[in-house]
């Protein structure tokens, strides 16, 4: 086998295999970031600066691709949509909008509850708290779908288009919510 098509072999590796991590929703964070750590200063630019100009290319693509599938795996929401793709699962969430009829009316409830809740930060808390509380059970359910003894990849995906849109309302929500209090020392 030439150095080429190993390289090729190991750059068309899935983001899992790059840093020799289980294809597991539930993923060690800690392990994840030592791992593209070890990764990244194998292959990062700055090692190849004396280098010519086609080795500082393939170090400039590769720490791409690196920082790349670490940000994936990273953020549980894009490692979910990653790993229903890799079990043939497309999330497909332009094209694919279809939500459970409960699922809609809990989302037009929320809306309703905050239009109502602007100004009154203890609604608008209270309302924050139910969607904490739906997020973290879909996560839950997420990683059953995903990490179970069945998994369901498509289920998986389905799930995931719902967080999407649990996301997004958060989105909406958190500028609305108090910020922390901060105590800083009269000083």
């Amino acid at each position: 086998m030439s150095a080429a098509t190993e390289m090729h072999d190991a750059f068309a590796q899935d983001h899992f295999a790059l840093f020799g991590l289980p294809r597991r929703f539930a993923l060690d964070l800690d392990a994840l970031t030592e791992a593209w750590r070890r990764v990244q200063a194998a292959v990062h630019p700055d090692r190849f600066a004396a280098a010519g100009a086609a080795q500082q290319r393939i170090a400039m693509q590769w720490s791409s691709r690196i920082n790349g599938a670490y940000s994936t795996l990273r953020d549980p929401l894009q490692r979910a949509a990653y790993l229903c793709a890799l079990r043939g699962a497309q999330i497909d969430a332009e094209r694919n909008t279809a939500m459970p009829a409960e699922f809609l009316a809990q989302q037009m409830e929320w809306r309703e509850r905050l239009d109502d809740a602007r100004g009154d930060p203890a609604a608008l808390d209270a309302l924050a708290r139910a969607v904490h509380r739906a997020r973290d059970a879909a996560f839950a359910q997420l990683a059953e779908q995903l990490d179970g003894p069945a998994p369901d990849a498509q289920g998986a995906a389905a799930q995931v288009r719902g967080l999407m849109f649990i996301e997004r309302f958060h989105h909406d929500l958190a500028p609305l919510l108090a910020p922390p209090r901060s105590f800083q020392s009269a000083a």
